[in-house]
């Protein structure tokens, strides 16, 4: 058994994530947290993610639970994660985190804040995805520069980073396949004028709207034929369903920063 908190619990992603930690087995939930002034904090998590009354209350200070952590899942936003990350390091624990949207700097102090304790961060928690990761360097490695690529991700309307972190990973992943530098050849807008397509530009276009929970599509446009390669995630809990699973494998592991791959076994 593992002492679990959910960071972002309220969420759209956390209450999913929530519910299914109070459901498993081997995790006790000890904790959730919601950010400094949000409407829920004080009230006990089971109303909100459709459960009866747990007597698990939403705070909002992450260094008022951590004691009693093993593993923190955060699925927060930028701000929040370098937060309780600082502190989930300093107290030497474990975190899974979810969050998408960090700059460069960011990435940097994770990678530093993670030399002492084991973290497992990913764009995307699916499996369905994630071997796409897997995968897609395959096929662009045989198609080469012959053809095309176009990457297109939707995501609901309330989604706040753009591209998603999901996009800009299977840019990646095509991107070091083919040796290019994903920082040149990447185009996020096409309008007026613009002239021939480049040779290796890779395009990722961004959709918004309604309540798509995400999908996303990698193309490969040659002459004569178009190869997609499409993932579309028809529920919240195919992602939750990997958290909790990284949060299980990323407990007692030693110190590094993993991703999901490591967790599914893809490497």
């Amino acid at each position: 058994m593992i002492n679990v908190t959910v960071a972002g619990a309220a969420g759209r992603m956390g209450s999913r994530i929530t519910a299914l930690c109070i459901e498993h087995p081997e995790i006790n939930l000890s904790g959730v947290l919601e950010s400094k002034g949000h409407e829920k904090v004080g009230q006990d998590i089971g109303p909100i993610i459709g459960r009866g009354e747990t007597g698990i209350l939403i705070g909002d200070r992450i260094e008022e639970v951590i004691d009693g952590t093993d593993v923190v899942i955060d699925f927060t936003s930028v701000g929040s994660t370098i937060h309780n990350l600082r502190v989930v390091s300093e107290k030497g624990k474990a975190i899974v985190i979810g969050t998408t949207g960090f700059s460069k700097e960011d990435l940097q102090e994770i990678s530093a804040l993670t030399r002492n304790i084991p973290c497992v961060m990913a764009p995307n928690m699916s499996v369905g995805v994630n071997l796409l990761f897997k995968v897609l360097g395959d096929i662009a490695k045989v198609l080469g520069d012959d053809y095309d690529i176009e990457i297109i991700e939707a995501h609901h309307r309330m989604k706040k980073d753009a591209p998603s972190g999901t996009a800009i990973k299977l840019a990646q992943v095509v991107a070091e396949a083919l040796g290019r530098n994903l920082d040149e050849v990447a185009i996020y807008a096409r309008k007026g004028l613009i002239g021939e397509r480049g040779r290796k530009e890779i395009g990722i276009q961004t959709i918004r709207g309604g309540d798509i929970v995400g999908e996303h599509t990698v193309m490969f446009a040659g002459t004569g034929e178009r190869i997609e390669v499409v993932h579309r995630a028809s529920s919240r809990d195919t992602f939750a369903a990997g958290a909790v699973r990284a949060a299980l494998w990323v407990y007692g592991r030693g110190a590094g920063l993993y991703d999901m791959l490591d967790v599914l076994g893809l490497k």
